[in-house]
Order: structure tokens, then C-alpha cells, then sequence
């Protein structure tokens, strides 16, 4: 696995090498030794599994308020999205840009998302697959939100927005005196 840094503090792309033959291919989707300094040898607590069914449908922007925040390792096994990170930690150098990767089931590349920081994706294909891997538990008494259109980001999707939840739909704009996420 070859970990890349990107240019916000902490988030980073793995890329995997997958092994292939005439049978298919074999790929590590995690290794602990590997992997540990990016996730900082916190424990992966929750594997979550997502199925965006319709091409240009968003989820997210969505992040875990202390003291449940959360490090994600995420991974597309099928399909393609363009995966999203913003941090939103208060005193950060990098505090509210974003990166955008893509992600495919043939690049077989993952982006680990820091605690504080927000994260989500807009389907590329139809029929997609995500896996994420959490280094803390869904606390639906912690979660947050972001609108993905929040004009303070100015996220470039690369698609316009097919399907979005409610939900997702009404996070607030982050306002301008927004001083971040306290870890």
C-alpha cells in the first residue's frame, strides 16, 4: 500500500496494488501494520457498506462533533464517485478547504478522512459501491452536517445534483464566523 499525503493536514490516498490472473484479481482492502500511522493505531470500530443507486446523487457533507468524532477510510468497490474531504477542525492550517478524489472499482485507491473533518461524494455511475471504515461508532447524538453547495466551500462537483436525502438537504450553511470543530 503506498500512502500519499494530500495538501489537508492528515487526509491522505492509499493506493493498492491488486494482484492479478486468470481468475480475477485479489486486492488488501486494510492492513493494520500498513496503515497505522494514518489512522494514528486507533482501532476500526464499524465497517459501513453504501449502494447509490443513481448517477450524480450525493451524500454527505457529514462529520461526528467530539466526543465521537471519527477517522473513515473509504474505498469504491464498484462503480465510480468523486469522494470529498473538508476540514472543519478549528485552528487547522488547511480549516475549510476541500480535496476531491476519484475513486473507482478499478483504481482500487482509498482517501482517509481526519477526525473533524466532513466528508462525502457524488456517484459518478449508477450502481455504486462504498465501503467505509470507521475509527468510531455512529453516535447519532454527535452527528453534523454540511450543504454540499455551501458557497463558504465551493465545492465543484462534477456533476449536477440527480438525488439527495432530505436530510442532507437541509444541513446548514456554514456561516462566516463558523470557528470550527473543537477534537
Amino acid at each position: 500500500m503506498k500512502v500519499t499525503p494530500l495538501g489537508l493536514d492528515g487526509a491522505c490516498v492509499i493506493d493498492t496494488t491488486p494482484r492479478v490472473d486468470q481468475r480475477g484479481t485479489f486486492s488488501r482492502l486494510f492492513c493494520d501494520r500498513e496503515l497505522r500511522e494514518v489512522h494514528h493505531g486507533k482501532p476500526i470500530v464499524q465497517i459501513n457498506h453504501s449502494l447509490t443507486l443513481k448517477r450524480g446523487a450525493l451524500r454527505g457533507l457529514h462529520f461526528q462533533r467530539s466526543p465521537a468524532v471519527e477517522g473513515k477510510l473509504v474505498r469504491c468497490l464498484a462503480g465510480a464517485i468523486f469522494d470529498v474531504v473538508v476540514d472543519l477542525r478549528r485552528g487547522s492550517g488547511t480549516f475549510l478547504q476541500w480535496h476531491g478524489e476519484h475513486l473507482s472499482g478499478q483504481n482500487a485507491r482509498m482517501l482517509y478522512i481526519p477526525e473533524g473533518c466532513a466528508h462525502g461524494f457524488q456517484a459518478l455511475e449508477a450502481n455504486v459501491e462504498v465501503l467505509y471504515l470507521h475509527t468510531g461508532k455512529y453516535s447519532p447524538s454527535h452527528e453534523g452536517g454540511v450543504r454540499h453547495d455551501d458557497p463558504l466551500l465551493g465545492i465543484d462537483w462534477p456533476l449536477p445534483v440527480t438525488d439527495l436525502s432530505d436530510r442532507d438537504g437541509s444541513h446548514p450553511l456554514l456561516k462566516s464566523d463558523f470557528a470550527g470543530l473543537v477534537l
